[in-house]
């Protein structure tokens, strides 16, 4: 194809592109040196060979850091051009090849389940791919050239900046996890649990590349697999003494009633009957909150199924509150309800997923104990019902937000710690999942999914 002038080589690469553009300094319009650049844009591997009988060494020095490929003094034996023009489009052929495998590469990168980024010398990503970017919740133009640590929660960055320098100092690869938050729709912030792989590069460059795997479903499982085991080895045990128990608890609440009639006829003054019906008082609900703790722990062991039918989620959280009412304004508790209208239907068990609420409900009532506010929501999102109660008592330190679904944990003084050990088996039975988000003294929010139905 042969153009003109400038103008019209412009039009022609943008209609017709090319590989090799012989281009003369000398043009009716332009400079051949300052047409270099436009025509390169509009053919991204293309290369430009400058032509000219009026040289200098300042002008081809100009001409080859504008980007021509070569710079061909007139005059010339045609097979000096043409052997130039070959390596010229060797070059855009191995250009196009690169371009080719380093797409495909990258393809892969992109589609694989893990996190990849690849860090200079200075640990600035130059490198990160689509899972990475999710988990970050960023773009690549965000991330690109940004140091790493930057991307990670403040607490860990002197450890990420450790682990690097001791990978590159050492040449060798090291393991290492983190904990980092994810936002989702209509949740809380979710904690996240990855773990990197550290690797120097074997090429020079100075690059590092690290690999991470989001292992949070699998230190999940694996808990509640330990909690499992811990939990069967224990129900035989509490089934065969659950009857052997609850005998002497029956029978000391007995004599406990048979023993306040007897003071009540007792010839003394009602300070001294007083104080022996306070003592009676007291080991009385001490008997009761062991009868409970027998209760919730032989619900939680025992291997019972669930029903399966159609519930009005937002039906059953306004008759819980509604129950606790008068409880709430004795912990002078302000109760708030968002319900939504439409879609809070799931399919479940009524008692069971009735049982969840109440706990989340005592739970968040107990923990206000100056007062406060309760608030209760129930919104459908994707195919599932969420449920979140969110209370403004003290909160639950970053230490216990791992711990606090293990059966017998608790941090209050006279607590079973079964009530959201029972929670999230519930919530499994029926398929869903259960988070916490807490901050000490910013309250605590427990986020239950349940599987919609119709």
């Amino acid at each position: 194809m042969v153009a003109g002038d400038g103008n019209e080589a412009r039009r022609v690469a943008e209609e017709e592109g090319f590989d090799v553009a012989i281009v003369d300094v000398k043009l009716p319009d332009v400079s051949g040196v300052d047409l270099i650049e436009p025509l390169r844009e509009r053919a991204r591997f293309s290369e430009v060979v400058l032509i000219t009988g009026f040289a200098s060494v300042d002008a081809a020095i100009a001409a080859l850091r504008s980007g021509a490929f070569a710079f061909v003094l007139k005059s010339f034996r045609p097979e000096e051009l043409i052997s130039t023009v070959e390596q010229a489009l060797t070059k855009v052929r191995l250009k196009r090849e690169r371009d080719e495998l380093e797409r495909r590469y990258r393809d892969l990168v992109d589609v694989t389940d893990v996190l990849v980024v690849a860090l200079d010398p200075e640990n600035r990503v130059v490198l990160v791919n689509r899972k990475a970017l999710d988990m970050a919740r960023a773009t690549e133009d965000v991330v690109l050239g940004r140091p790493f640590v930057r991307l990670l929660p403040e607490g860990d960055r002197t450890k990420i900046e450790a682990a690097l320098a001791g990978v590159r100092s050492q040449r060798k690869e090291r393991d290492l996890a983190i904990v980092v938050k994810e936002v989702e729709t209509g949740m809380s912030d979710i904690r996240r649990r990855v773990r990197w792989h550290l690797s120097p590069s074997r090429e020079s460059g100075g690059l590092l590349y690290g690999v991470g795997i989001d292992v949070t479903e699998r230190h999940a499982l694996e808990r509640r697999a330990a909690d499992a085991e811990a939990i069967s080895a224990m129900s035989t045990l509490a089934l065969n003494l659950a009857h052997e128990i609850r005998n002497p608890l029956n029978a000391a609440l007995l004599q406990l009633r048979l023993l306040g009639r007897d003071v009540d006829k007792l010839d003394c003054d009602a300070a001294h009957k007083d104080a022996l019906k306070q003592r009676g008082t007291i080991v009385g609900d001490e008997i009761g909150r062991l009868e409970r703790l027998l209760t919730e722990f032989l619900e939680l062991a025992r291997p019972r199924g669930i029903a399966r039918q159609p519930v009005h989620v937002g039906r059953l959280v306004a008759d819980v509150l509604e129950l606790h009412a008068i409880p709430a304004q004795t912990h002078r508790v302000t109760l708030r309800t968002e319900i939504a209208h439409d879609g809070c239907v799931a399919i479940g068990d009524v008692e069971k997923l009735k049982q969840v609420v109440v706990n989340l409900v005592v739970n968040a009532l107990e923990a206000m104990k100056e007062g406060g506010e309760l608030v209760a929501r129930v919104q459908p999102i994707a195919d599932a019902v969420v449920v979140s109660v969110e209370d403004t008592g003290p909160g639950v330190s970053p230490e216990h937000l791992e711990s606090i679904f293990d059966p017998f944990f608790t941090t209050k003084p006279a607590g079973t710690g079964l009530g959201l050990s029972i929670v999230r088996k519930i919530v499994d039975q029926h398929g869903g999942d259960v988070r916490i988000d807490s901050e000490p003294g910013h309250g605590t929010r427990v986020h239950v999914r349940i599987p919609a139905g119709r």
